[in-house]
Formats: structure tokens, sequence, C-alpha cells
């Protein structure tokens, strides 16, 4: 995984720090209801603590001619330390033994590559992991106490996420040099993944290996940087995104009780009539796991065109709360129901067919997810789903209405969340060759802030 090479600049003038831009959010946070440890600006992992880094030391920047993006890498003040409750065992951190060289100027000469990025992996004692990669701007090796090293049992596995950076020109060996965000290997519910927020790199590692830094372990039974009700009312009603509907769209969301009052008829197997559901769906089948036995049907007299064309004023939004990497963040699901799924569109080029009766079906459930910081109570990102997919979009990228309240375009007819308005290809964007989803905003749209039902909330130490 490693290589000697230098990313450097033509001319001295560039080492110059370049000018940042920060990001925040386009009005201040308020002030969040009273609660445990949730928007503290530190979290208890069990042995350790760690906090939100607010401050950042110059120490590189890499700015090729062919990118317009400057690439500056920052020494964080502070990550984290020995928790007070920590028991009497191997320290929770330990100085690294050493570093090992990932990337530097070829003929180590600093006067040549003035302004050089050198990276740095700690070499950590035995039992121990480093869990990022040291930058410096000089070929001398950093002093062992810059960073700290994590007992292996308070880390866990990461994976190389989104490529930050990569160099391959001419000039330099011939491996490319790569730098990668990083987040936990396994990320769901119950997972005790913490993102650490570093970064990956290397000029020969190929996907699939394992990483040779860590992430942080939440060993702390009680998830107490979780939202409590309150909380979570507050953190929806401050960033509850619009949810836009395509200007033509014929097949609206309404609310579940709505569909159920209007006629939505339960089947099942060997039965030929349909069974009334009741407004709270009361006699539908329970159980995890569907055995094809039941399923649901619009009505069949004169309703039936009408229940498929829903009901936008009494259309709400689904949320599920639950916590994310390791419950340094809150994750709330919030899910749309429109009782009909239009036909799709096919896009062959210039040319579009329309596909009749392909892509229709009754009940249709979409959803896109807030990622909020319990650090600061910052929102993160929201993913936006779309069929089999979907795409986690970073605060700074998202599109704002209404103060720190984003924005979702729900596609024709299909319902799929996305960021901005446009059209996007469902198969292959370079040939032109897909299922069409168009996204517009329109007079038809839905306030989650405002119109929203908590269905779920999975912080059980909390009693929700």
């Amino acid at each position: 995984m490693f290589g000697c090479k230098c990313l450097y600049w033509n001319r001295l003038a560039d080492f110059s720090p370049p000018q940042l831009e920060y990001f925040s959010l386009p009005q201040p946070l308020p002030t969040w209801p009273q609660g445990q440890g949730f928007a503290s600006g530190r979290i208890n992992l069990g042995e350790l603590e760690v906090f939100k880094v607010t401050r950042f030391e110059f120490v590189w920047c890499h700015n090729p001619s062919q990118d317009k993006k400057k690439r500056s890498k920052y020494l964080n003040t502070e990550i984290a330390h020995a928790s007070s409750d920590a028991i009497a065992k191997l320290p929770a951190l330990c100085e690294p033994l050493d570093y090992i060289l990932v990337w530097c100027p070829e003929d180590w000469t600093e006067q040549r590559y003035g302004g050089c990025g050198y990276f740095w992996l700690p070499q950590a004692p035995e039992g121990y992991m480093p869990v990022g990669i040291l930058v410096t701007n000089k070929p001398s090796k950093p002093s062992l106490d810059e960073v700290r090293c994590v007992r292996a049992d308070l880390t866990d596995e990461c994976d190389a996420y989104r490529l930050l950076l990569l160099n391959s020109s001419s000039g330099y060996v011939n491996c490319s040099f790569q730098v990668w965000s990083t987040r936990p290997h396994c990320r769901g519910m119950m997972e005790k993944g913490v993102s650490v927020g570093t970064f990956f790199c290397s000029s020969s590692w190929s996907s699939g290996e394992d990483l040779s830094i860590g992430c942080l372990k939440n060993l702390n039974p009680n998830l107490h940087a979780m939202p409590n009700l309150d909380q979570i009312h507050a953190l929806i009603n401050h960033y509850g995104p619009t949810v836009f509907f395509h200007p033509e769209e014929v097949y609206l969301p309404s609310s579940v009780s709505w569909f159920f009052e209007n006629g939505a008829l339960l089947y099942r197997t060997g039965v030929t009539t349909g069974e009334t559901i009741d407004t709270e769906g009361s006699n539908l089948p329970g159980g995890e796991t569907n055995d094809r036995r039941f399923w649901i049907d619009l009505p069949c007299d004169n309703r039936r065109e009408i229940v498929k064309r829903g009901n936008l004023e009494s259309a709400k939004l689904y949320a599920h709360v639950k916590p994310a990497l390791g419950g340094t963040f809150t994750d709330i699901a919030m899910w749309v129901f429109c009782p009909f799924n239009g036909p799709a569109t096919l896009r062959v080029g210039v040319m579009n067919i329309a596909l009749s009766k392909i892509g229709e079906h009754i009940s249709d459930w979409e959803h896109f997810t807030l990622r909020i910081s319990n650090f600061t109570g910052e929102l993160w990102s929201i993913y936006y789903s779309q069929h089999s997919g979907g795409q986690w979009v970073d605060a700074y990228d998202l599109e704002y209405i209404d103060g720190n309240k984003a924005v979702v375009y729900a596609s024709k007819s299909g319902h799929a969340c996305y960021p901005r308005p446009g059209t996007y290809i469902q198969g292959s964007s370079k040939l032109g060759i897909g299922i069409r989803n168009d996204a517009a905003r329109s007079n038809l749209f839905v306030n989650s802030s405002t119109r929203y039902e908590l269905v779920a909330a999975n912080i059980w130490e909390m009693g929700l």
C-alpha cells in the first residue's frame, strides 16, 4: 500500500493556505428541548468519550492544474479521550510505536518540493489499532505524541467510502495515489461502529482488501445521546422537508386511513370477495413474513378511479426514528403513501415510449431519511430513496426552501425521491436508455414538518 512521490505546487506562491468556504445551515439551530445527552457536543462510548471537532489547523493543500477544487488537509485539535469510567486494564488510548510513510517526495528534498504532503500511518502496539492517517508538510517523522492509537476491542472494521482524491498524473509513480473517506463496515440499526471522520489513503489498495485503520465502537449500553420524544418532534418540526410532486402527477398520496375508509379491500387465497379494511387496519394479517395468502386491492365500484388518484389533503408522512452509526446519529425515515403507482415511461434516445400497464401497482410506499448529528442536532445528510436504490446527499449540497427545511422531489407516477428537479434515467444514462423519472416543483406538495405521524422510535433505553 506504500509508495513515494509528491503532490506539490509548481510555484511557492501556491503554498499559501486556500480561501476557505465554511458551510452552515441557512438558519441558526434552535434551542432543543431538555433531554439527557442529545446535542451536548460529546458522546460517551463506554471507555472513550468523543467530541465533535470544531477547530482545525491547516497542514497541506493539493491543487493540481486540471482540478478546480483544492484538496485541503487539516489536523484536528481533539477527537477523543479516555473516559473516567474506564476500567483497570490496558489503557484505552496509547501512543504509536512508530510511523510508516504512505506517500512522500521521491528524493526527500523538502527544498525542491516546498509544501509537500506527507502521509503517515501510525504503527500501533500489539492490541491497539490506528483510526486515521496523519498528514504533515515536512519529511521528518511526526512526534509520537501527535496522535493516539485505540485499544483493539474499542474499535470496529471500517470501509473506504467516497473517493476524495485521485492523482494518477504521468509525473508520478506507476500506480495512482487515492484518498477515501471512511465509514463503519456494519451500519445496521443495532450495529456499534462509530465513524471517526478520518480518511484512508493508499497507492496500491484494491477494493475488498482490509483497511489498515479502524473506526470506533460504542460499547455504552445506554444510547444517552439519542433524542427523547420532545426532541424528536422538535427535529421534525425544524428539518421536515417539503415533498413536491410533479405538476402533471395524477397518482397523488393520501393518508393510509383515507385509503382504508374509501374502499380498499383485503383479499385472501380461496375467497373471491374482498373484506372491508378497518380504518386503523386492525383486521390486517400480522406477522413478520409474507406468506402471499393476502393482498390489498382497490374498490370494485365507481370509487376505484377516485382512490387511485389519492387525496393530497389527507396525506402525511409516517416517521420511523432509529439510531445510526453506534448512536452518534439519529435517522428519521419519513414514509409517504400513495394508493397507486402509475405506469412507467421508457426513454430510448430522444424517444419516449409509454409502457401502459408496466410499472403499475397498488399501494406505493416511498421514503427519504434525515440523518442528524447527535453531537449538535445539526442536519448531516438526507437519503433519497429511488426505486431499488437511492443516494445520500450531504447537508451542504441540499436545496432548502424554508429555513433549514430541505426539498424532496417525487418523480411523476413512480414517486421516487430526488434532491433536484430534472429528468433522471433509471438504466444507462450514457446510452440514454431506461425508465424515465421526471421531477419538478409544483403546487402539489406536502410539508412533512407539520403533516406527519410518529409511528415508531427504536430508542428502547428511553422507553419510547
